[in-house]
């Protein structure tokens, strides 16, 4: 028998429908949980790999549909207005992941009170969004988020001073400058919150994911394993000190 559950979950965010996907453990009890938020790309096969691996582990994951009606985008034509119509409607674009959090936490694996968003590139800056706005989470995790995303001056005060954030980034990413790491670490300072970030040398934007292993614009962004692993290593230990009684499913 398979010990992690699948299914599709549909939830809409005004008049658009949302096909979330969990994946879980198969057991009877709720448990902490991860609310995983795609990159530019949407919710690809590597993002639902991602949320397979994180529920051996032993965390129910709910693999967000934020673009809406599993929409996957493949050229910066498709993208540029996807993201840009969240970051113009900021809004907007809480009120779809305050949508996947709901969804999140209605689903019977999930405890409601236990659950920390992880997110890559696009998703990385919402899941510190969401923290930012009074998202109801125990942590937040960005990984190579575009952190130009944010507004310098945010306010960060809706943030539960309890909450943990993990940010992994490359030294050399143009989305995530020394200035952007210094806005941020501000704002968390202020809030009061507990925070890390894992700065990788030599190391640019999406820098975990496959699309940018032929990237045409590999000063900006590039593939690089080494840093995927570590920024996966960091992830895995953020979660079990975190939730120190979650345990793998058994194979």
């Amino acid at each position: 028998m398979d010990e992690v559950v699948r299914r599709d979950v549909e939830h809409a965010h005004g008049d658009t429908r949302m096909i979330s996907a969990l994946a879980a453990p198969r057991r009877t009890s709720a448990g902490p949980a991860v609310l995983l938020l795609h990159d530019a790309f949407g919710l690809s096969d590597d993002m639902l790999r991602i949320a397979h691996d994180l529920a051996r582990l032993g965390f129910p994951v709910l693999a967000a549909d934020v673009w809406g009606d599993r929409t996957l985008p493949t050229t910066q034509e498709e993208i540029g207005p996807l993201i840009g119509s969240m970051v113009s409607n900021r809004s907007r674009w809480t009120a779809r992941l305050d949508a996947a959090l709901a969804a999140a936490a209605d689903q019977p694996e999930v405890d409601p009170e236990q659950v920390v968003a992880l997110g890559y590139c696009f998703g990385g800056s919402s899941a510190l969004e969401l923290l930012r706005t009074g998202g109801r989470l125990r942590g937040a995790v960005s990984i190579h988020g575009g952190l130009d995303l944010l507004e310098p001056d945010a306010d960060w005060s809706a943030a539960d001073p309890e909450a943990h954030v993990l940010v992994c980034t490359g030294a050399d990413d143009p989305m995530a400058t020394a200035e952007h790491r210094a806005a941020l670490e501000s704002g968390l300072r202020r809030a009061g919150v507990d925070w890390e970030i894992d700065l990788y040398s030599d190391t640019r934007h999406a820098f975990t994911s496959p699309h940018a292993k032929n990237s045409p614009t590999p000063d900006a962004v590039a593939y690089h394993p080494r840093s995927a692993a570590r920024s996966w290593a960091a992830t895995t230990r953020f979660l079990t000190e975190l939730f120190p009684t979650v345990r793998p499913v058994e194979h």
